[in-house]
């Protein structure tokens, strides 16, 4: 036996329920963005740190033993055990800020922004914040600016920042969640109705309407707005057809009834959130908000829009 076996690893346990919860090696793979041999390195190491078999794989789907289940609950009460020290380290690094200027993109104003705010304050009771709402190219020029200290925004494509507006300092960032974008219809369907369009002033309407032009498509758009609400009201009252990421479903949930969700009829479009700050500026806090934010996004709308549309999954993930 080597060294490194032996060793029961929190990553070798998390490749473990991740296969174990997925019933594949390939899946689990995609899950915790690693290769299928990685993942099956991690279990063979697992189990031999363990003396035993704890999935067998060649069922398909992948079949937890014996060994395996009565090992699950331990492997959970260990991981619970690490997330509650790395918050307990948190609020320990936390607590020296005094100010935090905080900017939000409007997705998440609802409901994941308010919590995560209650959270902070909870653990930096001697913190004042001071929170900004916008589109994402406003809040990563603001960052740039330093007016911001950390934003929660779309990432820029390639191209959109011109040459002429050099970035002020390196930024570090924090992946949070990949999203589809959704075409989005009247019940009964929307053939023949125009595109009511998300504002091409913002950095997603932009993205829209060059991804239709890369796939040849010109639709009709009498309408071009910049809010979630009104599109998908007039979506719902039989004016038009949209394209939106769930997101906008979660924010404006009131017409999910009266609406029809389906993948894009075409090539695929997608979008990333990202938590970016001036690196090294902050150290470790960037990344310790990103965490709790990805726990939040993973319960507030992850978790709802698969139960909704389970069709989704592997589409729309926390990174």
């Amino acid at each position: 036996m080597t060294a490194a076996e032996g060793r029961v690893t929190l990553w070798g346990i998390e490749v473990f329920l991740a296969t174990a919860e997925e019933g594949a090696i390939s899946a689990a793979a995609r899950r915790l963005g690693v290769s299928p041999s990685a993942v099956s390195q991690q279990l063979t190491g697992l189990e031999a740190a363990l003396g035993t078999v704890l999935l067998d794989r060649s069922a398909r789907p992948v079949r937890m033993t014996p060994a395996g289940t009565m090992f699950r609950r331990h492997a959970w009460t260990m991981l619970n055990a690490a997330q509650e020290a790395r918050a307990e380290l948190a609020r320990a690094d936390l607590a020296g800020l005094t100010t935090l200027r905080l900017g939000m993109i409007e997705d998440f104003e609802g409901d994941v922004t308010p919590r995560l705010l209650s959270r902070l304050a909870r653990d930096l009771p001697g913190c004042r914040f001071l929170l900004e709402t916008g589109p994402s190219h406003r809040l990563l020029e603001k960052l740039d600016a330093r007016a911001l200290d950390l934003v929660v925004a779309a990432d820029l494509p390639y191209g959109e920042r011109g040459a002429e507006e050099p970035l002020t300092e390196e930024r570090e960032t924090h992946a949070l969640l990949r999203e589809p974008f959704l075409a989005i219809q009247p019940k009964g369907g929307g053939a023949g109705l125009p595109l009511i369009q998300y504002s091409t002033r913002h950095l997603m309407g932009r993205q829209i309407a060059a991804h239709l032009l890369r796939e040849g498509q010109r639709p009709a758009a009498r309408f071009e707005l910049d809010s979630y609400h009104a599109i998908l009201a007039m979506v719902a009252a039989g004016e038009g057809q949209a394209i939106l990421p769930p997101l906008a479903l979660h924010q404006a949930r009131r017409f999910r009834d009266v609406i029809e969700v389906l993948p894009l009829p075409y090539t695929p479009l997608s979008r990333s959130l990202s938590l970016q700050a001036r690196a090294g500026v902050l150290r470790d806090i960037p990344a310790l908000i990103a965490e709790q934010l990805r726990g939040l996004i993973s319960e507030i709308v992850v978790e709802p829009a698969l139960q909704d549309l389970p069709w989704l999954k592997g589409q729309l993930s926390l990174l």
